[in-house]
């Protein structure tokens, strides 16, 4: 699994690490069960902080995408779908075109609910 950052990026590291992840869950290369590379040995080849690493993976966790095991690492969870990933890029895409708008997250929450009501 390849894994790119781009320090220019007006997005965050962490959630660079983390679309790294789900697009490679949503294109097949990575699959349920597989382990993620350990934070520190991804951080150190990346150039960035652990905790950088970490907060990815900490994202994707609360997606349902990976399970975080002490001692054990980052594993890519069974409900962890490539449909799964791509509706979690969806949303980071959102998220960023809302943010250049201007949008705080409160107002980007009531888009969402606004469409899940259907007004």
């Amino acid at each position: 699994m390849l894994f790119r950052v781009d320090p220019g990026s007006a997005v965050p590291l962490g959630d660079q690490i983390a679309a790294s992840v789900r697009g490679a869950i949503a294109d097949g290369s990575v699959d349920a069960g597989e382990r993620l590379p350990a934070a520190r040995a991804l951080a150190a080849s990346l150039g960035v902080n652990v905790h950088t690493v970490l907060r990815g993976y900490q994202r994707l966790k609360e997606e349902g995408l990976i399970e975080l095991r002490r001692g054990r690492g980052a594993v890519v969870t069974g409900a962890a779908s490539p449909a799964r990933a791509r509706l979690g890029e969806a949303a980071e895409q959102l998220i960023t075109q809302a943010r250049q708008l201007g949008l705080s997250d409160e107002e980007i929450v009531t888009v969402v609910r606004l469409g899940l009501t259907g007004r």
